[in-house]
């Protein structure tokens, strides 16, 4: 800045100055010129710049504040999911061990009522047997019954005669006749 005043006062010493006009030394022009153009910018730019650099500053201390707020919700969201993980956590391992017991308590209950069904079946198997041997044994009492009465009318018919045929009728008779009385 010195150098800037000094420049402005060396000018009014000059004497080959007296007159205005252009000076086309560019090497004695150029140090004079810049040395004002600087001095103006400084000091007009100088409350353009600051204000330029506190907002820039304000801009970053919000931006880091902001992003502290959204660390602090991002880190309050992570520990909320820590918990519901470890809660989920805990509820999976209750429903796998009472899947286990549900599996073990359906794999007996099947048990039983496979061995359940396999004793009605047996049940059902020796009374079909029972039945069975029961209505063959009728069948072979019947035909036994039947040549046996086949063999005993083939001997009253060949060993009857009219007159003994004629009386075995009459008793026959007679015993109806009394039956019916007695239903009477």
């Amino acid at each position: 800045m010195k150098t800037v005043t000094d420049s402005f006062l060396s000018l009014g010493y000059w004497s080959s100055a007296g007159s205005f006009g252009f000076n086309t030394d560019i090497l004695a022009t150029n140090p004079i010129n810049l040395s004002v153009v600087l001095g103006v910018l400084i000091f007009f730019g100088k409350g353009v710049l600051s204000d330029l650099l506190d907002n820039r500053k304000q801009r970053i201390l919000k931006t880091i504040r902001n992003s502290e707020e959204l660390r602090r919700g991002a880190t309050e969201q992570l520990e909320k999911a820590r918990a519901r993980l470890r809660k989920v956590e805990m509820e999976a391992d209750q429903f796998r061990v009472n899947g286990y017991s549900d599996i073990e308590r359906e794999k007996s209950n099947l048990i039983y009522s496979t061995y359940k069904t396999l004793e009605q079946l047996e049940i059902y198997k020796n009374e079909t047997i029972n039945f069975e041997q029961q209505r063959a044994s009728n069948q072979v009492r019947q035909r036994v019954f039947q040549q046996a009465l086949q063999g005993a009318l083939g001997t009253l018919n060949s060993s009857l005669n009219n007159e003994l045929h004629l009386r075995t009728i009459n008793a026959n008779i007679g015993m109806f006749g009394t039956l019916t009385e007695i239903i009477d």
